[in-house]
């Protein structure tokens, strides 16, 4: 059985999703339903059971998973980088996540989690996967922290050699209208020239940036999950990052939009908030080396070729993954 915890959100769904290409059903998903609508990131996915995630932490602490267990794949945590409850962040996202590992390794069970691009803070340090430098990064956010806390731990616990940690860089694809103000650009970005025609983006507030020319590593969750599988399939462990391995402008995001949605570009630049400036990363591109010798060969899919496969396939259909026709 494979565990995929956060498995109604954003990435655990798509990882769910990407097991049953594989012909796999054997799956526990593991989520915190609530009030949201991450129910209906579940209705085209095959599994077994499923598992709030009290319930599921309660039952690994006292015992009473007995089920034999290929992997855990552990992507079940608060990804909202304005969260500012730390308390909460440390509990659900290094807590949870220590728990799991313990458990895992006592089992000989394959166990990859979730870290983040967001622990390289504002980037001056490079965006190499280098163990050897966790301790010199420096996150710009309680959320960063919260996954670099994990890493460091697993670091002086000497576990790394039998864990998995994937950096995701900026992810965006299917499956993510649930994540409300903390969905991607790209799903944001869709509805905004849906509805009013135009799409905004930040203004740049150094002058080494024009407006939208500030850089990013985005990644389809389609490429992010395929990584994913390597890495479990592999018996890779360590950390590795998770990206396209290409920087990419903002206006390249948007007139790529605006392409997929067969419209003119029409860009309004405006001001970035002010508690955002100190915060905001002007470039991100996550180095890609480390998974590539590992024997890792395909390339992340070209930017606008993707946004157009989630435009036009999954936001203007308004569909799922899993809702698309069955392999044959």
């Amino acid at each position: 059985m494979y565990i995929v915890t956060g498995g109604a959100g954003f990435i655990g769904s798509a990882l769910a999703w990407k097991l049953n290409r594989m012909g796999i059903e054997d799956i526990l998903l593991v989520d915190n339903l609530g009030e949201t609508d991450k129910w209906k990131n579940l209705r085209a996915l095959k599994f077994i059971d499923y598992l709030e995630k009290d319930e599921f932490r309660n039952r690994v602490l006292s015992g009473g998973m007995r089920t034999e267990i290929t992997a855990i794949l552990h992507l079940g945590a608060c990804s909202a980088t304005t969260e500012t409850d730390a308390s909460y962040l440390i509990d659900n996202n290094f807590n949870y996540t220590k728990e799991l590992a313990e458990f895992a390794i006592s089992n000989n069970i394959r166990f990859i989690y979730a870290s983040s691009a967001a622990t390289y803070g504002d980037g001056e340090l490079g965006y190499e996967d280098d163990e050897n430098k966790l301790e010199t990064l420096r996150p710009m956010n309680m959320y960063g922290y919260s996954k670099q806390i994990f890493d460091l731990w697993a670091k002086r616990r000497g576990i790394l050699d039998k864990i998995t940690g994937c950096k995701f860089t900026n992810v965006y694809g299917p499956n993510e209208h649930h994540k409300g103000g903390m969905r991607s650009v790209v799903c944001k970005s869709f509805a905004q020239v849906r509805d009013e025609g135009k799409m905004k983006l930040f203004k740049s507030h150094k002058p080494e940036y024009a407006d939208g020319e500030q850089k990013r590593d985005f990644l389809y969750v389609k490429d992010a999950v395929e990584m994913v599988i390597f890495l479990m399939e592999r018996k890779l462990t360590g950390i590795y990052n998770v990206g396209s391995g290409r920087a990419e402008t903002w206006n390249s995001l948007a007139n790529a939009i605006f392409a997929a949605m067969d419209k003119e570009p029409n860009i309004e630049y405006i001001d970035m908030p002010e508690e955002l400036r100190d915060r905001y990363q002007y470039y991100t591109c996550a180095e890609m080396d480390k998974l590539i010798s590992c024997g890792y060969d395909k390339p992340a899919t070209p930017l606008a070729d993707a946004i157009k496969d989630y435009v036009q396939n999954y936001l203007l259909p308004d569909k799922f993954l899993g809702d698309e026709a069955p392999l044959v």
